[in-house]
């Protein structure tokens, strides 16, 4: 299996041009890859927290769907000591996105193999989520005495993420 590439090469906003259709001859790309989030809602739905914590991006880009999986991991880890009715997450975007990649062949006979730049197109490889500035990314919702533990979980999950981003805290009024 290919190894996967650095996270920069998919990092820039462009024109999006990944039109998947039921109708075959309607659709740009053939396959859509799985997305590899498990979860998107974690914790505690109906109960009503005091604080909301959310992760905001400084920037425009593309982030992958397995950096948002491994930053959501590595938080949700932290918050389950406080137990499964303590917090809430939420992962706010969702990696629509279809990333391609023109595979060129290399080695010993690749000029006989290669089409080179002809059909460039790309074969799809992956997912991203197309993250505009000031969107939030990740939500966490907890009462006050837990306020500490989440705000380290959200310090983990902009470890993980590739962009520099602001962590707003609010307090919910009921």
């Amino acid at each position: 299996m290919a190894r996967l590439r650095k996270g920069i090469s998919y990092r820039r906003l462009e024109r999006p041009y990944t039109r998947v259709s039921k109708y075959k001859k309607r659709a740009y790309i053939k396959a859509n890859p799985a997305k590899k989030i498990v979860r998107f809602n974690m914790g505690d739905q109906r109960k009503k927290f005091q604080y909301t914590l959310s992760l905001k991006a400084r920037n425009g880009l593309q982030i992958r769907d397995n950096a948002l999986e491994s930053a959501r991991m590595s938080s949700n880890r932290i918050l389950e000591a406080l137990g499964p009715s303590s917090y809430f997450m939420r992962v706010s975007v969702y990696p629509f996105h279809i990333l391609r990649e023109n595979p060129l062949a290399t080695g010993a006979g690749a000029d006989r193999f290669s089409t080179g730049m002809q059909k460039a197109f790309g074969k799809p490889i992956g997912n991203a989520a197309r993250i505009k500035a000031g969107q939030t990314m990740f939500e966490i919702r907890v009462d006050g005495q837990h306020l500490g533990v989440a705000k380290g979980a959200m310090k983990r999950i902009a470890h993980k993420l590739p962009c520099s981003c602001i962590m707003e805290i609010a307090k919910n009024n009921d």
